[in-house]
């Protein structure tokens, strides 16, 4: 009597590849940058800036305990609080609710200067933290598509931190306050995913011409083969 093979098994020991959205920290991650933001918002509209400040903060903090107690990844939850309470201090600081939102304006307009700085000095961060967190070495700046494709990358996240400091900065001016939290939400994950997706079709068609130069080189002889051609080139020929 045979047992069914199981359907969930994996094969080869290989590990599920984790989609775009998992890589972004899943439907959690996107609700968990928002909800500060809105908190602040409606606090603000309703108790006033104080009460706004401090809710905003709590929830930061709430979020934080929750992602350690289900022992999410701790890093983006400590980025996360010090990013909120950043932005609160600003807010206080200026007496004004849409300054709880200057810190990322501002924010947007330095990392667009780094990616298109690195891009100008043939370092594009698309490439270079890629391959870095891979491990695969420094092959790609050697060929001039592979790094052309990770340029191309490169400058489409530094458009979009572009966008978002042009758009946010204008409703900033406006004192749209409401937009602004609209804008910042609407123009975090999903732009970024865009931006993803450009980035994944860099790292693709970097491994795929990588992957077909290594296996258009010649293997590299052995000791014994190197050996065999010397004696056949500098055999004595016989009388």
């Amino acid at each position: 009597m045979t047992e069914p093979a199981p359907s969930a098994k994996k094969t080869d020991g290989e590990e599920p590849q984790p989609t775009l959205l998992e890589q972004m920290g899943g439907v959690s991650g996107l609700i968990y940058s928002s909800v500060p933001v809105i908190v602040f918002v409606l606090a603000n509209a309703f108790f006033g800036l104080t009460a706004a400040i401090w809710t905003a903060i709590g929830s930061a903090v709430a979020i934080t305990v929750l992602r350690v107690v289900r022992k999410e990844p701790l890093q983006p939850a400590i980025s996360g609080f010090f990013g909120v309470a950043i932005a609160a201090f600003i807010a206080y600081r200026t007496g004004s609710a849409k300054g709880f939102f200057l810190f990322g304006i501002y924010a947007s307009l330095i990392y667009c200067g780094i990616f298109v700085l690195s891009v100008v000095v043939r370092r594009p961060i698309a490439g270079v933290v890629w391959n870095m967190l891979n491990g695969t070495g420094q092959a790609w700046r050697k060929d001039k598509p592979s790094r052309y494709g990770y340029d191309i990358a490169t400058l489409a996240m530094a458009a979009i931190f572009a966008a978002r400091f042009v758009v946010q900065r204008w409703l900033y001016q406006e004192d749209y306050t409401g937009w602004l939290a609209f804008a910042k939400i609407a123009m975090g994950y999903p732009l970024y995913a865009l931006g993803l997706l450009v980035v994944v079709w860099a790292v693709r068609r970097s491994d795929k011409r990588l992957k077909a130069l290594a296996e258009s080189e010649p293997e590299p002889e052995t000791d014994a083969e190197v050996e065999a051609r010397l004696r056949e080139k500098y055999a004595t020929p016989e009388a």
